[in-house]
């Protein structure tokens, strides 16, 4: 939700700045212009930038402002609070992205416990519950009493098996910081900066 309300936001801004391109006058358009900078560096970090990559040698994880690069024979372990957390060694790397309320755990937890959903049974009288297709069923029984948090982590722990088992040396965790959320947040600092200077 987070990405596509993300997004929504990037439209609006777009929007927003090539009417104050078009039509502002200085200085209060460049006041508005760092408000809604300094807004969409947020959104940008906060809301579109965090996940988690698999790629082929390893498990990138995008946080608000740094990159941590895990070596899939580095992954020692990977366990789900309300949010992922990936060890390796003595470190252990949260991740922003996926995370799980305990809204979302309730949920899933009642799921679980209800079973095969309603609908599925195939009975001799006609039923007023609309009927599950048998994928629809699997699904259902795939993900009963977990949450996408807890789907994510089981197969980024599959995966790391896997990919584990191959020859090579064990690699430690990198982490870098992010250019783009750190190019984000300088142009909107200098856009503020310059709306401070000249209002």
């Amino acid at each position: 939700m987070a990405w596509v309300l993300g997004w929504v936001w990037m439209a609006f801004a777009a929007f927003n700045a090539v009417d104050l391109i078009a039509n502002g006058t200085i200085p209060s358009a460049l006041v508005a212009g760092a408000v809604l900078a300094v807004l969409t560096a947020t959104v940008f970090v906060g809301c579109l930038r965090p996940g988690i990559l698999p790629q082929e040698n390893g498990i990138l994880v995008r946080n608000p402002l740094r990159n941590v690069f895990i070596p899939w024979k580095a992954v020692d372990g990977i366990h789900v609070s309300h949010s992922i957390i990936i060890e390796s060694g003595d470190d252990s790397v949260r991740c922003w992205s996926p995370q799980s309320s305990a809204r979302e755990r309730a949920k899933a937890a009642r799921r679980g416990a209800a079973g095969v959903p309603v609908g599925s049974g195939r009975g001799r009288y006609p039923s007023t519950q609309p009927q599950v297709s048998k994928a629809e069923q699997a699904a259902a029984q795939a993900m009963a009493g977990r949450t996408h948090a807890d789907w994510v982590a089981q197969q980024l722990t599959e995966t790391a098996e896997k990919k584990s088992r191959a020859e090579g040396e064990k690699q430690p965790l990198t982490t870098t910081w992010s250019p783009s959320a750190l190019g984000a947040i300088a142009a909107a600092l200098i856009l503020l900066i310059a709306a401070l200077i000249l209002s």
